[in-house]
């Protein structure tokens, strides 16, 4: 009695696929994905054989089943502080960060895991990268706040003449309005929009997700986030179907256009008229929805020769996310408007509204009281961290990894989930990926929240998206290494088919 007990269990050696690897063994090598440890309550944190690797560039480690003991004693305190509809606390989730670098996550129970949802898209660059750190480190102990719109920092203007020069726009024509996140840089659009066209009305897309402060959740599409606060948003907003590729094809692509005539019709008569189309090029939490080419600009031209200004929402997909700067590059299409965020910070709030100046110079000049403007406008912490994040995106190719590194995921992916019934497909661009289940063989009612649970487990964290929450969308650091891609395709396979099997049972 009272004696401590320790067992080790290697879980999950499983054989890589390595054969499309540059220089691997084509047969495959077998190595240990994860490794678990159960001990008392009293646990040893180093039980396992020390990682030779950096945090940063480890493969998952999971030290105590999540969440442990740790995780739950403050989901406790939170659930006693926070709102409850923020956080989901349940028995199985979620887990308390303390630690994050490159692709790795560290919990309060010192388990290690791998981001493979990038902290919502945010770690582009990995978290906490020792560039980025060490400028806001830097900014921070020269100026850390400044004054929005009255005493604007240094920084803000180098930043702004930095974004100008990658707008599609040029830099002589681009104008830009900087934000906190990325509802902040919605609202700046619609804003734009309707003082540049006069037009209140907006035309979003079914499965739309663009944010849930007031103007833009009048235009996210899913009624979880729009039910409470109906009466409060502005009534004026048509939605039409948003065609993904992989389902609805050419067909569904036409029937998209007919129906967006058609809005435009309807806000005519209903005394709306529009003069915002505004539409994700990739659909994130709608289930990474990739539309069929030459869709969006179809949608630009229809929406122009009515009237309306187009307004791509790139706060996922922009800055290297799906293999190109902006995903408006593989169609070609340049936007009236476009808005940034996630990534833009480096791990800091940040996001912005760019356009052209025939369409931003609508804004009134100021005579110094602005009529759009916010207490940490351009502050100057992450305007820092942008440029930053910005050198490092271009000095370490992260644009063209994302290309490169898609397209080995999607291949190794699709030869794990091979056997699993039920897997629909996969589908993104990029370092965009979402794994679609719920075909043939699935089984009812369970979808991707059931998967990031068993992933969590594992050591990996993703999430659900989808309408019904059919996708586990994949959205990890650009700098994630070939192994740790490895461990998370298998890791995901085994997740994968632990919820298939384990469910139809």
């Amino acid at each position: 009695m009272g004696q401590r007990w320790g067992l080790r269990v290697m879980i999950g050696t499983f054989p890589c696929r390595t054969a499309k690897s540059p220089g691997s063994d084509p047969r495959g090598s077998r190595r240990p994905l994860l490794a678990f440890v159960h001990e008392s309550s009293k646990m040893n944190r180093s039980p396992l054989p020390h990682d030779p690797l950096p945090f940063g560039a480890r493969l998952p480690r999971v030290v105590v089943a999540p969440p442990g003991p740790a995780s739950k004693a403050l989901a406790a305190r939170l659930s006693r502080t926070e709102a409850r509809t923020v956080t989901w606390l349940s028995p199985e989730f979620p887990v308390f960060w303390t630690d994050a670098r490159g692709a790795n996550v560290r919990d309060a129970d010192g388990n290690e895991y791998l981001d493979l949802n990038g902290a919502f898209g945010v770690a582009v660059a990995g978290h906490a990268h020792p560039r980025i750190t060490e400028v806001i480190r830097r900014q921070a102990g020269r100026l850390a706040h400044g004054m929005g719109d009255i005493h604007p920092p240094r920084v803000k203007v180098e930043l702004l003449e930095r974004l100008a020069e990658l707008a599609p726009w040029g830099p002589a024509d681009t104008r830009i309005l900087l934000a906190n996140s990325g509802s902040e840089a919605v609202e700046a659009a619609l804003k734009t929009a309707l003082l540049a066209t006069g037009r209140p009305g907006i035309v979003a897309f079914e499965g739309a997700y663009h944010g849930l402060t007031l103007g833009a959740l009048a235009s996210t599409f899913r009624d979880h986030f729009r039910g409470p606060f109906r009466e409060r948003l502005y009534p004026g907003v048509g939605f039409v179907p948003f065609p993904d590729t992989m389902e609805d094809g050419e067909s569904g692509a036409q029937a998209a256009l007919e129906a967006l005539e058609q809005a435009l019709d309807d806000g005519e008569e209903r005394g709306h008229p529009v003069g915002t189309v505004l539409l994700e090029p990739i659909q994130g939490r709608g289930g990474v929805r990739v539309p069929p080419p030459g869709f969006l600009r179809e949608v630009a031209r229809r929406a122009r020769r009515r009237g309306a200004l187009v307004l791509f929402d790139e706060i996922y997909t922009g800055l290297g996310r799906t293999g190109t700067l902006f995903a408006l590059e593989a169609e070609g299409v340049v936007p009236d408007l476009l808005c940034i965020g996630k990534a833009l910070g480096g791990g800091l709030p940040l996001s912005a509204c760019m356009g052209p100046a025939a369409v931003m110079d609508a804004w009134p000049p100021s005579t110094g009281e602005a009529i759009h403007t916010s207490t940490f406008l351009g502050h100057p912490l992450a305007c820092a961290a942008a440029l930053a994040f910005l050198d490092v995106l271009e000095e370490e190719g992260l644009v063209e990894r994302a290309q490169a590194m898609g397209e080995t995921l999607v291949t190794q992916m699709a030869e794990a989930l091979a056997d699993i019934p039920g897997i629909r497909g996969i589908r993104g661009r990029g370092m965009f990926q979402g794994i679609v289940v719920g075909g043939p063989g699935w089984p009812e009612g369970v979808g991707g929240r059931e998967v990031m649970l068993a992933a969590l487990r594992r050591g990996l964290i993703v999430l659900p998206a989808g309408a019904r929450g059919e996708v586990v969308e994949l959205s990890p650091p650009l700098t994630l290494t070939t192994g740790q891609l490895e461990a998370a395709v298998e890791g995901l396979a085994e997740a994968v088919k632990e919820v298939a099997l384990r469910e139809s049972t």
